[in-house]
């Protein structure tokens, strides 16, 4: 090889580098642009504001004013708590799982009794949630009071849906509360507005009604759901006997699996539990984790 060819030859091998080295440097600014499109889209749409440390995301779906708080880091699977009722009242359990990588959900859809206009709307929010951002096919459900008939009615519809349900001093039959049609008193105007998101024509109507918690067990029991109640045994608003007692032992009866923490001589509230480690442990030990 002459001088001239030796140049030749040179001359390719550094003009391949130079080509070598520019693709480089654009796949790199490709990873890097696609990087700071990522970092700069939020996870969810909507305003972003800030809820106990945690960002926090409120949008409307399906013309409900919705909100998702963001864990820090989300956990393995992308777990989430899903609140029914009273958000941000005695929060402990909820902020101690946002912490620990789960998203925290509610959906306003006003005071209706876990009603099936409301479970609808439920229902498209779920598809949202599962199939456009990714969260997990199997959430846990908390009902808080009135909370426990939006929890029941969506897992005895959706049972496949459906990690565990966490209630506190949960109405599991509406004839007891808000009906007052046992030791209770009920609630007077909430009973009247429950027969109206029902669509029922009259009370004799809603008290023949066969599809309230305590009713709905078996689909729970055959998916195997795990449930935890926390109770006062002297509720006087969703009495402990009339509610969480008859649930319980049903379910036991069709083999399911619940427990129960009891509070002896509280009341309807407070709610909670200042120290909130047997419910989170119960959260996370029935949450898939993949």
């Amino acid at each position: 090889m002459n001088l001239k060819q030796l140049g030749n030859h040179y001359d390719k091998i550094i003009l391949k580098i130079i080509l070598f080295g520019m693709f480089l440097c654009g796949l790199n600014l490709s990873i890097f642009a696609q990087e700071v499109n990522s970092e700069a889209k939020p996870p969810f749409p909507g305003a972003k504001t800030e809820w106990r440390g945690f960002d926090r995301y409120n949008f409307v779906v399906d013309s409900r004013n919705t909100l998702v708080v963001v864990p820090k880091q989300a956990a393995a699977g992308k777990p989430w708590i899903w609140r029914a009722e009273f958000f941000d009242h005695r929060p402990e359990a909820d902020v101690a799982l946002v912490s620990k990588g789960f998203h925290l959900v509610y959906m306003d859809v006003g005071n209706t009794f876990g009603c099936p206009d409301a479970m609808a709307h439920w229902a498209v929010l779920y598809k949202l949630l599962t199939e456009e951002h990714g969260l997990s096919k199997k959430p846990a459900l908390e009902g808080l009071s009135r909370g426990g008939l939006y929890v029941y009615n969506w897992a005895a519809a959706n049972p496949d849906k459906v990690s565990c349900i966490y209630g506190d001093n949960p109405v599991c039959d509406f004839k007891s509360w808000p009906g007052g049609k046992g030791k209770g008193p009920g609630s007077p105007d909430d009973w009247k507005e429950l027969i109206r998101c029902y669509h029922f024509d009259s009370e004799e109507q809603a008290l023949a009604y066969t599809k309230n918690p305590i009713d709905t067990l078996k689909p729970l029991a055959d998916a195997k759901i795990p449930i935890i109640h926390l109770c006062g045994d002297a509720d006087e608003v969703v009495p402990y006997p009339e509610n969480t007692v008859i649930l319980k032992d049903r379910y036991e009866k069709l083999g399911g699996n619940i427990s129960v923490i009891v509070k002896p001589g509280f009341k309807h509230h407070p709610h909670g539990l200042d120290d909130p480690t047997p419910i989170v442990n119960f959260i996370l030990e029935h949450t898939p984790q993949k």
